[in-house]
């Protein structure tokens, strides 16, 4: 078997973890595990995880994943690791863990978010000055939020890390950072790609929070090599070298193929993202456009909704349908709904912006209200919100000529031929679902053959499209999911 080269890509999100095992000669997937994780919630928009727990489903998921694949961890040449973006890891000078983890979807340090944005001097100042706009999910917030209810805690902090710096941390010993994950902090210049070590300096003048950061690395730099004692544990070669890795929207990119212009990648998960691939920073004026670095070596303009099969599933649920009963009354019903609308900000909305909106269903009349409707209103509505991102995308001169598409719902071919006739613009489906478990693989393999250049074949070789999934948007209905658009538009506007 001298003809395969094999690489772990490990997936660390907020429901679970996801374990892959890729050939990059062949560029097959050829086996997978996965282990889930609880969250600490609390009626305060807290949402933490312990740290434990990701260590322990990475072991679990990674065993399912070599014994899936039927081959032998000595044969593994690399280990590449995405994680949740935004998280917030904090260890003290023995490098052990000194509370749970705040992750991107905590909402108590709102407050603190507040405060450092009018330090900055607002959305203009963030984005004259980060070239994003700090919002309540991202790290910086959590440091302050840390500082003032935990001042004990706060005094210890000798490593600030993000969840994947931390499993990179495990897996090596070292505590470094990438471009692509480093640029959700909030205190990373993502023009220059440097540490805003005056934002720091602000929230703790003592100069414990710069002492504290991880060394940044280029993404196809290896962290280093794997801990002879963690390859036992996992069960995999001790000579394997450690990826830079990356945040699960870098992975994904990498995972889908979408490392040159043109591409357009499209997450239909809990929630939905969608991105693309610029080698300038693109910087937009809109607040909702995140100018992320991307973890191939280039920047990825990204913008993140909300609501998305939350929404779906929870028509669903009030409905009583499975997901097959589901669809089949979506394609029953016309585009537009016959006039029904969902605005489906059941957690608020940050695409469109609109922090404190909550949901609402516009339009019924006597004669359209029906569950077929109300099926079909909301899969439209929450596309529409992904479709109100592309456009400020686009605004900023990204060319899509195709979207490739991820996530839960691209399962259902009804809800590709929707995406396609909103975007009038052709969709497709990688064969592999599991975008960002595959981007970290071929990040391994990209590091471990340490060539720059590389990138681009692997991509080609291992991220496989799926013919069968292609959808083109139709004309006619192009032109009736326009005017339902513009509806939606208009309701959007009277919030």
């Amino acid at each position: 078997m001298a003809n395969q080269q094999l690489f772990l890509g490990i997936d660390c999100g907020t429901q679970g973890t996801k374990a892959l095992i890729l050939d990059a000669i062949s560029g097959q997937v050829l086996g997978q595990g996965a282990a889930a994780h609880s969250m600490i919630s609390g009626a305060n928009g807290r949402r933490e995880q312990d740290t434990g727990q990701w260590i322990e489903a990475f072991i679990q998921a990674t065993h399912q994943a070599l014994a899936d694949a039927g081959v032998d961890g000595q044969a593994i040449l690399g280990v590449g690791v995405s994680g949740q973006q935004h998280g917030l890891v904090l260890l003290d000078d023995q490098d052990q863990v000194l509370r749970p983890a705040k992750l991107w979807c905590d909402t108590e340090s709102a407050p603190q978010n507040d405060q450092l944005l009018m330090h900055l001097g607002g959305e203009s100042g963030a984005l004259e000055r980060l070239g994003v706009v700090i919002a309540p999910g991202y790290t910086v917030s959590k440091l302050l939020w840390t500082k003032e209810h935990h001042p004990q805690i706060f005094a210890r902090i000798a490593h600030i890390l993000l969840p994947h710096d931390f499993l990179n941390h495990w897996l090596t010993g070292r505590h470094c950072s990438e471009y692509g994950d480093a640029s959700g902090t909030g205190y990373f210049n993502v023009r220059t790609r440097q540490w805003d070590l005056q934002l720091l300096q602000h929230i703790d003048p003592s100069g414990r929070l710069q002492a504290a950061l991880p060394e940044l690395i280029e993404a196809h730099q290896p962290v280093g090599r794997i801990l002879p004692a963690i390859a036992a544990r996992l069960g995999i070669n001790p000579e394997a070298v450690v990826a830079s890795g990356g945040g699960d929207n870098m992975m994904g990119a990498i995972g889908t193929g979408n490392i040159q212009p043109g591409v357009i990648t499209m997450s239909l998960g809990s929630s939905g993202t969608v991105y693309a691939y610029a080698s300038e920073p693109a910087v937009s004026p809109q607040a909702s456009v995140a100018a992320f670095c991307s973890s191939s070596g280039g920047w990825l303009p990204l913008i993140c909704t909300m609501n998305l099969t939350n929404a779906t599933g929870a028509i669903r649920e009030l409905l009583e349908l499975d997901i097959e009963a589901f669809n089949a009354l979506v394609i029953q019903a016309p585009i537009g709904a016959e006039g029904v609308s969902m605005l489906p900000f059941l957690n608020g909305e940050r695409v469109p912006a609109l922090p404190h909106a909550t949901a609402s269903l516009l339009g019924l009349t006597t004669t359209n209200l029906n569950r077929a409707n109300l099926c079909r209103a909301v899969v439209e509505g929450t596309t529409f919100g992904l479709r109100y991102g592309l456009d400020l995308l686009r605004a900023t001169g990204l060319d899509a000529r195709s979207i490739r598409l991820i996530g839960g719902g691209s399962k259902s071919p009804v809800w590709r031929q929707i995406v396609a006739d909103i975007m009038d613009t052709p969709v497709i489906c990688t064969e592999q679902s599991e975008a960002a478990a595959l981007g970290a693989a071929i990040q391994a393999a990209w590091c471990h053959s340490g060539a720059q250049q590389g990138l681009a074949e692997l991509c080609e070789r291992c991220v496989k499209l799926d013919p069968a999934s292609e959808t083109r948007p139709v004309a006619e209905h192009v032109a009736a999911a326009q005017q339902a658009y513009e509806r939606y538009r208009q309701h959007v506007a009277t919030l």
